[in-house]
């Protein structure tokens, strides 16, 4: 079977060569310089090493001011210009004139109108459905597009039961501010685990968001932990799938935790990465965020 495992990372663009402002280069990163031997910046955004294709792509998409997370993700997942549809970037929810967009036209719901199996990874805590029960409906483009496609919401049970990843990908995060009980696992681990579960589907998706949030300041006594986790859980992607029946699309929807000098969105081009089964086609169709959900239709489906 052929499958495609899509990671969604928040807020991570391709910076200058700054070892004060941009993490990469401060506290280095393998996934970068142990794959490509080098770490990605504005003047190399391009990189190349044993069909595992890296770029930087554009996230501005012809609209002015700083490219948000709303717009940036439904352009992703739905492959329109979502922030020429709001006439501006906007964030961090989706806008309601591109609700409609998410419905229709989510990369779920071309996988399963072909009969294709999907999976969106991420499970929640008890206080989201308790948000849900509520009657609020500010929600990320991702859990909007399971909403509206009727893609179950994993549950702290699932992560018990190795069958889903918390968003934090080591469960750490969720036992210290949430109060679970639930066994902390390695990101390595957890790499390991979303392979596992990716392979018994055609499409599965796994969001990543702790970037964006460094990249504005917050949770700043964690910052190595999160920084190094990453690394270990895209590393063991990238080296321990099998690449002859496997997909990997690695995307973001901005720039941010690439320079630290501001607590906001930059303008700078963002990371995408593919490897495996289809990468080069995928990675040569793909120059800005629009492309990313037609790249894997066209070539994975």
């Amino acid at each position: 079977m052929s499958s495609v495992l899509m990671i969604f990372i928040d807020g991570v663009g391709i910076g200058k060569t700054d070892s004060e402002y941009n993490p990469f280069f401060k506290l280095g990163f393998k996934t970068f310089q142990n794959i490509f031997n080098q770490i990605p910046h504005l003047n190399n955004t391009e990189l190349t090493a044993n069909s595992i294709y890296l770029k930087g792509i554009d996230a501005n998409l012809g609209v002015d001011g700083l490219p948000q997370s709303g717009t940036g993700q439904v352009s992703i997942f739905c492959g329109v210009n979502a922030s020429a549809l709001v006439g501006n970037h906007f964030g961090p929810f989706p806008h309601s004139k591109t609700i409609d967009v998410l419905r229709d036209k989510n990369i779920f719901r071309e996988f399963l109108n072909k009969k294709k199996k999907v999976f969106f990874a991420n499970a929640y805590p008890k206080i989201f459905f308790d948000y849900l029960k509520s009657g609020k409906t500010r929600l990320s483009a991702t859990s909007m597009c399971c909403k509206m496609t009727n893609i179950r919401l994993n549950t702290a049970t699932d992560v018990r039961e190795a069958n889903a990843l918390t968003a934090e990908i080591t469960n750490e995060r969720w036992n210290k501010k949430l109060g679970y009980k639930i066994p902390v696992i390695s990101a390595k681990a957890a790499a390991r685990r979303l392979l596992r579960i990716a392979s018994n589907y055609d499409f599965t998706l796994y969001e990543f968001f702790l970037t964006d949030h460094l990249g504005h300041g917050r949770i700043k006594d964690e910052f190595e932990k999160v920084h190094k986790n990453l690394d270990d859980f895209l590393f063991e992607l990238l080296t321990k799938f099998d690449n002859k029946k496997m997909s990997i699309v690695i995307c973001s929807d901005h720039g941010n935790y690439e320079d630290l000098s501001v607590k906001g969105h930059t303008r700078n081009p963002a990371l995408f990465i593919t490897a495996g089964k289809n990468a080069k086609p995928i990675a040569d169709a793909v120059n800005d965020l629009t492309q990313i959900k037609s790249a894997i239709i066209n070539n994975c489906m």
